[in-house]
This record gives structure tokens, sequence and C-alpha cells, in this order.
């Protein structure tokens, strides 16, 4: 019997694997799923009944790498580990039930039968973040009066602070950093068609995605309405334009189900580096124009 088969009867293993931290699923040779244990529940929002039995590349995960190739059809790493009998590492984006983007650390390993011959994979993924630290900088921004309580991201004035900070440590320290000007696109048009509850939805899934897709070391606040600003540190005005494309790339590629179908969103970006003689004012109404002229230039893109 393939130890899969095994693997998945012994009570021992499966209360193991249900009680990991980190989520877990098991496909056989066809990278169908036979397992999936609860953290995996937790991270992904799919319980057991919406996977079991259906293939990895199924259009469930559509992991993606930094670069916003997907990679379930061509360039799966599971399906790369179990041609190759080799362990694997990478790290990815994986796209939630709730339509947002997550960046994860998967960790493949192919199962092999009593003669040797591969029957299938396990893969073992864990959040590409900390959660203390995230769990960390909610309660302190909680405290402060700084968070807005829709999308838990920081609110304006969090963002107003974080920039006149980062502009003091430029003029003082000659620390670079970058501005992204953010705003979905037609969101009016959602709130008109589909009322402000699902308007709602939309923001949270743009403000996890936008947050997901940042290093822990940037901020990004609800600037008001349906726009967010990004400070990003210790960019040239090449990687500051890589981050904002990425995480128009992240957006595009997350789904909000509206009227029964999945529907994409998108974002407009203006991108602009900060300098020395910037005012806050003067950075954020630069920023605020790329992003008016992203707009005018047929939306779903960065102007930097």
């Amino acid at each position: 019997m393939p130890r899969t088969r095994n693997l998945l009867t012994d009570s021992l293993y499966h209360n193991l694997l249900d009680n990991l931290y980190e989520g877990v699923y098991i496909v056989d040779n066809d990278r169908k799923i036979i397992y999936w244990n609860e953290a995996a529940e937790k991270m992904t929002g799919y319980s057991r009944s919406d996977v079991i039995g259906r293939h990895c590349w199924d259009n469930i995960f559509m992991h993606i790498d930094n670069d916003g190739n997907a990679l379930c059809h061509n360039q799966c790493p599971l399906e790369t580990a179990m041609r190759e009998e080799k362990n694997r590492e990478a790290e990815l984006f994986f796209h939630h039930r709730e339509g947002h983007q997550v960046p994860v650390i998967v960790r493949i390993a192919p199962i092999f039968d009593n003669n040797g011959a591969v029957v299938g994979a396990a893969e073992i993924f864990s959040d590409n973040y900390s959660n203390q630290d995230l769990t960390r900088k909610l309660r302190e921004l909680e405290r402060m009066a700084l968070l807005d309580p829709l999308t838990k991201l920081g609110n304006r004035r969090y963002g107003e602070m974080n920039l006149t900070n980062k502009l003091r440590e430029l003029k003082r320290y000659g620390w670079s950093f970058g501005v992204l000007f953010i705003d979905i696109d037609r969101f009016k048009d959602v709130n008109d068609m589909y009322g402000h509850d699902v308007g709602d939805k939309v923001l949270r899934l743009i403000a996890a995605t936008i947050n997901n897709g940042l290093r822990s070391s940037d901020v990004v606040s609800r600037w008001g309405g349906e726009e967010f600003v990004a400070f990003v540190a210790n960019v040239d005005e090449e990687k500051l334009s890589h981050v904002a494309e990425k995480l128009r790339m992240l957006v595009e590629r997350s789904t909000v189900v509206l009227s029964g179908n999945d529907t994409h969103i998108t974002i407009s970006i203006g991108v602009t580096l900060a300098r020395k003689k910037d005012s806050a004012h003067g950075i954020i109404k630069r920023a605020d124009s790329l992003m008016y002229a992203a707009k005018k230039a047929g939306r779903n893109r960065v102007m930097a």
C-alpha cells in the first residue's frame, strides 16, 4: 500500500498534522488532494470539504511568484519536486478564499512507496511574515487611535506621522524612501451597483493584498475613501517602480464575488521618490497627480 494512504489512516500522524501551526496538504501522484489539515483551513479559508478530491491545479490556490507568473500549470514546485524526486522550497503567494493574496513559504517533499516510486507529495506552507509582529503593531495602533477599523491598516493620521518621520530621516541621514499613492479603479461603480457592504469587502481585500505585498519595513495606511498611501524604505526609482508594479499585479490577480461571479478589481498607482526639499504636502500632491495620470492613461497601471 502506498505510504500516502498509510499516513492518512494512522491516527497518530493524523492528529500530529492537525495540531501543527503550519498548513499541510498531501496529494497523490496525479496531484489530487487527499489530506488537508486544520491550519490549512484557517490560513486559506478553504475547508476540507472544499478541497479533498480536487486537484491542486483546479484554480484553488492560484499560486503566483513575485513577478506574477502563474505556477499551477507550468511551473508548479510541487510537480517539480515529484518529477525530480527532490525536496523543494519556494516563496509564493496564494489566493485566499476571500479574494486577497497571501505570501507564504512552501516546503515540499515527495512521498515514496516501499519500492522507491513516487506516489505523491506533501506540502507545508507558513505565512511569510511574523504574526507576532503584526499583532503587536495592531495593538499599538489601537492604543494610539491610529487604526482604521475597517481595513485594519493605519489611518491617515498614522500615515502622516510616518511621512513626517521619513522626511526628517531623509534630510538628516539621507535615508531614501518612495511614496505610492494608490486608488481603487471604478470603486464608485461598485458601491452604486452592489451597495456599501460589498464596497467594504473590496476595501478589506485590497488593503490585505497591499499590506501582504510589502516588506515589514514599509508602511501603508488608508488615506481616505478608496485611497491608500504606502511609504517604501531604502529604494531607488527602479526598485520603487518594481514594488508598485508588484502590488498592481497582486491586486489584479485577486478576486471578489459580485453577483455570483469572480470579479477582478484593479488599482492605479502614482509613484515618486522623496526629495530632500520635499514637504509632506508637496510629495503627496506629486504622487496623487501621478496616480490621476495613471487613471487617464487607462487605469490598472503604474505612473512614475
